[in-house]
């Protein structure tokens, strides 16, 4: 793809004590790509996916948005942490969609929706009232946007997450296994929406193990393991032609669905 690169991480390394999780991550996501990390549990990809949105500060390495650094600024050889405004403005342009949904229990689907419009982006309620309606609509919960989290499934709660992040026109949507807290009935719900906004021309940084969405909705796909990018090529590459042993196991775990996998 020509498109040009929106997010780019060099030697990005981030410990927690004496615990190294990410070990020097290499990675780009252009415009309008899906881009997918898979990898076991504790390979650091929801790690990564907080340091991209500066709820981790990474410790080396550099992570940038349109060819700026998120979070930092270099004083000479020295790393400076941007003021908490700046950090705040460089977030606003990255949404996040969540595991547990973090919806606010006592607003209602569009009031959720609304916050981050009001709040930060300065618009009136009646904006942020057309543009949450918009968005509820196009995740097929226009008839729920009065109804509050505790009236909605599970499936409902996070395509409202989704519209919420969503609706603040963000750069970059980061998904961290947004459906491994659903029933398996509702995860198709949620795929659905992401594969949506995915032909939408969204640019997409995905950490999931729903396989077979990784494969049909992704441009490119990262297998991390212990901390470190293992293997990184289109679907079907990774996929088909696992070049590790690691990988391998890990794909076998997924019933032999990938020819590469078994």
């Amino acid at each position: 793809m020509a498109e040009q690169i929106l997010l780019r991480a060099e030697g990005v390394r981030k410990s927690f004590g004496a615990l190294e999780v990410l070990k020097g991550i290499d990675l780009e996501v252009r415009q309008g790509q899906v881009v997918s990390l898979i990898g076991a549990s504790g390979s650091g990809k929801t790690t990564f996916l907080r340091c991209v949105n500066m709820l981790e500060e990474h410790d080396a390495g550099d992570i940038l948005l349109d060819g700026e650094p998120i979070g930092y600024r270099m004083d000479g050889s020295r790393r400076r942490r941007l003021s908490e405004a700046k950090v705040s403005a460089q977030r606003a342009r990255i949404g996040m969609v969540f595991q547990s949904f973090n919806l606010f229990p006592h607003l209602t689907a569009e009031e959720n929706v609304m916050l981050g419009l009001t709040k930060v982006l300065g618009k009136s309620k009646a904006e942020a009232r057309e543009i949450a309606g918009h968005w509820l609509g196009k995740v097929g919960l226009e008839a729920r946007r009065g109804h509050y989290p505790y009236q909605l499934s599970g499936g409902q709660q996070q395509r409202v997450a989704i519209a919420r992040a969503v609706a603040m026109d963000p750069r970059l949507l980061l998904f961290d296994e947004v459906t491994s807290a659903l029933d398996p009935e509702l995860v198709a719900e949620v795929l659905g929406v992401m594969k949506a906004l995915a032909e939408s021309g969204m640019t997409m940084l995905v950490v999931s193990h729903e396989m077979l969405f990784v494969r049909d909705v992704s441009h490119h796909v990262v297998f991390m393991d212990e901390g470190k990018v293992a293997q990184s090529g289109a679907p079907s590459e990774v996929f088909d032609r696992p070049d590790s042993e690691r990988l391998q196991k890990f794909l076998g775990r997924f019933h032999g669905i990938f020819s590469g996998g078994g």
